[in-house]
């Protein structure tokens, strides 16, 4: 149940549509701009970059969790 519950929480952290991941100064640069495309393609492309820490430290974990799970089986 513990293991559905944070694979449902991490899934709904990385929904890239209700991430809004620029930061402060990138906003207000391209807002002043008025081009939206440009400002889609930047949050695009953060978020794009977001994704890999959290799947380098989900393979990690899984890893740590199945050979956790090994040497209790073979005890």
């Amino acid at each position: 149940m513990k293991i559905k519950s944070a694979i449902i929480f991490f899934l709904l952290a990385l929904m890239p549509v209700l991430s809004n991941a620029q930061c402060a100064m990138c906003r207000a640069v391209l807002e002043s701009e008025g081009s939206e495309a440009a400002a889609k393609g930047i949050n695009d492309g953060i978020v794009y970059l977001m994704i890999f820490p959290y799947i380098l430290i989900g393979g990690i974990g899984f890893f740590i969790y199945r050979s956790l799970r090994n040497k209790k089986t073979t005890k």
